[in-house]
């Protein structure tokens, strides 16, 4: 009897300690999630300021940046949701002083989670190289579906409030005279841009990621 209450009490005792180290790792693994996303978040700020426009390419009020990378590097280390986070992150900071209302950075956004979440997203289920690479090439290419009925019917509609739509589709025709719409315009310019924009950043990534992979999932409790 005496024997069957210990051995009770100690498969108690070991279920206790169980369950201990895991909450432990839930909690270890929840900060360093958190951290990992802070810091690529931080990163993917500061590179939004660093704009520049393509002249000749591009009209003058659209600029490129590299802030994308920051969130597929997040997307592929700790999966699609991080990514996401480091996009929402990045544009609630950038909105505090970028004196576009928000819009900007709400078209920036749902642009960058679909890129990194798609991206990070597939690559969750064939983590290899390859899988990498197509992963990122497929979120590029919805990046830029998506830019177009973004661009159409939230920024550009916004944006005429304070530059009426002749002058913007002016800005394309300086560029190419045969353009006669601001559909067209978006067609032509905006969403192969998106797409270049988006490869650029994949290049980035797959140049970097694994340098600083170790790192990250050190940093995440992982190593």
């Amino acid at each position: 009897m005496q024997f069957a209450e210990n051995a009770k009490k100690e498969r108690t005792a070991m279920k206790a300690e169980s369950q201990g180290r895991m909450v432990s790792s839930v909690k270890k693994s929840s900060v360093g999630f958190l951290a990992v996303t802070g810091i690529l978040s931080a990163i993917a700020y500061i590179l939004m300021w660093i704009e520049f426009p393509i002249p000749f390419l591009m009209p003058p009020f659209i600029k490129f940046d590299f802030s994308d990378f920051p969130a597929l590097i997040a997307a592929f280390a700790l999966g699609p949701v991080s990514g996401i986070l480091v996009e929402l992150i990045k544009n609630i900071l950038h909105s505090f002083s970028s004196g576009s209302f928000g819009v900007g950075e709400l078209s920036n956004f749902i642009l960058g989670a679909s890129f990194a979440g798609t991206a990070g997203f597939i690559y969750q289920r064939n983590k290899t190289k390859k899988g990498a690479i197509i992963a990122s090439v497929v979120g590029a290419v919805v990046m830029a579906a998506i830019s177009y009925p973004s661009n159409l019917l939230v920024v550009y509609p916004f944006y005429y409030n304070f530059m009426p739509k002749e002058v913007v589709l002016s800005a394309y025709q300086l560029i190419l005279p045969s353009i006669d719409s601001i559909e067209k315009a978006l067609l032509v310019f905006n969403v192969p841009f998106t797409f270049v924009k988006g490869m650029i950043d994949v290049v980035l990534c797959l140049l970097l990621y694994k340098g600083v992979s170790p790192f990250l999932h050190k940093l995440n409790g992982e190593g």
